[in-house]
């Protein structure tokens, strides 16, 4: 790909890809190694990782798009504000994990594409993401129609698909405001219906879009979350059933559960309510 390629679906999901992978490349290299620390509030910082995966990051989408805006966890706003097109930059979901040299952790890249609406209405819709895991060096990805797996070994990409077979279920139980998930953990229901794996990454999500765990669930709002975009567009494109906590639509909604099916998802939600 150069920067000459007109933006598209195709393009730009291989664009979404190539950012993940630079981004990647850059935590790869840091793990294990001295870090530096830049406190934000709480348990939560940023490393010289993360800064320097999101500069990977956005060099590869600006020298592609330039008039594309970017929004970066660390690194904030760029380009226009009005732009129809935003690049959503994670670029080290699960810092914790990675400070303390444990997995799993992940690079998100999304793009969010605005059809205007009428009046001040609009509707954001994600053509593009990937999911990059700095260990294993695969990449889970989507362009808006389907969703598959780039393995570093090379051939052709795999088709994501979902399943319950293993019965796992990743849950959130981090931030101030999280009440399912510890919940969740403590039910003995839950736990009798589930292998309930607890882990601080949207690298889970990933999983579930894969097949590798059956559900993940989580409190939180997702609405323009750079955290969460890319890896809910690839699960979205692969199938997986996405609704909040209530049974409803995630977008604007209370929590989330990212189930590999139906049936899974009905299960949760009534365990949750029990």
């Amino acid at each position: 790909m150069t920067s000459d390629d007109a933006p598209g679906t195709r393009s730009d999901a291989e664009l979404a890809v190539r950012a993940a992978m630079a981004g990647a490349a850059e935590v790869a290299d840091a793990f294990g190694g001295p870090l530096s620390r830049q406190a934000k509030s709480g348990l939560d910082f940023a490393t010289d990782a993360d800064l320097a995966s999101e500069r990977a990051v956005r060099g590869v989408i600006s020298a592609a798009r330039p008039r594309d805006r970017i929004l970066g966890e660390e690194l904030g706003g760029t380009g226009p504000l009005d732009a129809g097109r935003r690049w959503y930059v994670d670029p080290l979901c699960g810092t914790l994990n990675f400070a303390a040299g444990t997995p799993p952790f992940c690079v998100n890249v999304a793009l969010g594409v605005t059809t205007p609406g009428e009046g001040a209405d609009s509707s954001e819709r994600f053509t593009a993401a990937a999911v990059a895991d700095p260990q294993t060096g695969e990449v889970s990805w989507t362009d808006g129609t389907g969703a598959w797996l780039r393995r570093p070994a090379g051939g052709p990409d795999l088709p994501l698909q979902p399943s319950a077979v293993s019965r796992l279920v990743t849950v959130n139980v981090d931030g101030s405001g999280a009440l399912v998930g510890p919940r969740l953990v403590a039910s003995p229901a839950f736990r009798a219906a589930f292998g309930v794996r607890v882990s601080s990454s949207t690298l889970a999500l990933a999983w579930v879009a894969a097949g590798k765990q059956a559900a993940y669930v989580t409190d939180g709002s997702f609405d323009g979350s750079v955290h969460f975009a890319a890896a809910l567009a690839v699960c979205e494109a692969a199938g997986c059933v996405l609704v909040d906590l209530d049974g409803g639509p995630v977008r604007g909604g209370r929590g989330l559960v990212a189930a590999a099916d139906t049936a899974t998802a009905h299960r949760i939600l009534a365990l949750i309510d029990a």
